[in-house]
């Protein structure tokens, strides 16, 4: 299954303010005096959101492909490729120690990985996806 974090998003107004809303992720909410503004504060509240999932090691599931009215916000690159291996990894079962296993890397290794505030390079992430039996792609969409 091929996996976009893009997320859904509902804009609703409320006395001359705009909230924006996921359903995905209902901790994320964001506001803005016009609906650019939200949408562009609820990508801060999506990684937040995100990120607070994956440090606590909470379930994360991928965006829904449909919903919200009609808005999408995608989430920065480098936090939808740390979503996208997390979400592996979770739904593998594996543990930390038999995800460095498989990928031939110690342990803290794989702990940044996972971790959505390090730097990892992109082909450390290529290589946990593989080892989790997929890959990860990488696409250019204009804007």
């Amino acid at each position: 299954m091929q996996t976009e974090w893009i997320y859904p998003v509902t804009l609703d107004e409320e006395d001359g303010e705009f909230v924006a809303s996921s359903v995905d992720l209902p901790e994320a909410l964001a506001g803005g005096s016009s609906p650019e503004a939200a949408l562009a504060e609820m990508q801060h509240a999506l990684v937040a959101a995100v990120r607070g999932r994956i440090k606590d090691e909470s379930d994360l599931a991928p965006p829904r492909q449909v919903g919200g009215d009609g808005h999408r916000v995608a989430l920065p690159s480098r936090l939808a490729a740390k979503a996208a291996v997390y979400h592996a990894w979770k739904s593998s079962g594996m543990t930390k120690a038999a995800l460095g296993r498989a990928m031939d890397r110690e342990d803290m290794e794989v702990r940044r990985i996972l971790d959505p505030d390090h730097g990892t390079k992109l082909d450390q992430m290529e290589a946990a996806a593989q080892a989790l039996g997929g890959r990860l792609v990488v696409s250019f969409v204009p804007a």
